[in-house]
């Protein structure tokens, strides 16, 4: 079956899934949206009201920022994929809790493994966490490279962060013109943090041979 037909049936299963407690107070859920076959996927945390009542993510306040601030340095929502690790809207915006998150993960994950893109961007801590490790923070993240079981990462700080604070908003710019700068050349090797967990060595148990005796007192005690 075609790739994208497969993708579009994703999105379909999606809008109907039942498998957490999100889908009781939804509108609607928020596959995704944008090229199939995006060099560039971007991944939030989760929609929010304007997303939950239109289908569609990255809509609202800070969708706009996003969208905005990515045409400044050529980046269109055309030419990118935007979903979140959650597909159904957590009641008042809190954060997805972590039974949620699995919940979608599979949804998530072939999304990735159908557009296979080649980059992904987590926007905002949640994303960071889930996608590539729970021990790593966005304010120390954010703007480097990670690499994760062959795929390349690139937090950036979420854009309702940064219409919260002049700081948060100038990081924010910042981030986005990094990306710019990492899509227009190659990355070296030693700007890349590999944290693909390593297949863990376990040395065989010796064999036995013959039964072991312990000599106690008053008499032969065997191990087997």
């Amino acid at each position: 079956m075609d790739l994208i037909q497969l993708l579009y049936d994703v999105s379909d299963e999606v809008c109907v899934c039942t498998k957490c407690r999100l889908a009781e107070t939804r509108t609607y859920a928020v596959p995704g949206e944008g090229d199939p076959q995006a060099q560039i996927m971007f991944v939030g945390e989760g929609p929010g009201e304007q997303e939950d009542l239109s289908g569609r993510p990255f809509v609202g306040k800070s969708g706009q920022l996003l969208t905005r601030e990515l045409e400044r340095i050529g980046i269109t929502r055309d030419l990118v994929f935007i979903t979140n690790i959650v597909k159904c809207r957590p009641p008042k915006n809190r954060v997805p809790l972590v039974d949620e998150i699995e919940a979608c993960n599979d949804w998530l994950m072939a999304q990735i493994a159908l557009i296979n893109p080649k980059f992904i961007v987590p926007v905002g801590g949640p994303s960071l966490q889930t996608l590539v490790s729970k021990d790593l923070r966005i304010m120390r993240s954010r703007s480097k490279v990670f690499r994760k079981e062959g795929i390349l990462f690139i937090p950036i700080l979420h854009p309702s962060a940064a219409l919260r604070s002049p700081d948060t908003m100038k990081s924010f710019l910042d981030d986005l013109k990094n990306l710019r700068a990492y899509l227009d050349r190659e990355i070296e090797e030693s700007e890349i943090t590999d944290i693909t967990p390593r297949p863990v060595y376990t040395s065989p148990s010796p064999k036995v041979t013959e039964t072991a005796e312990v000599k106690e007192e008053g008499g032969t005690l065997s191990l087997f």
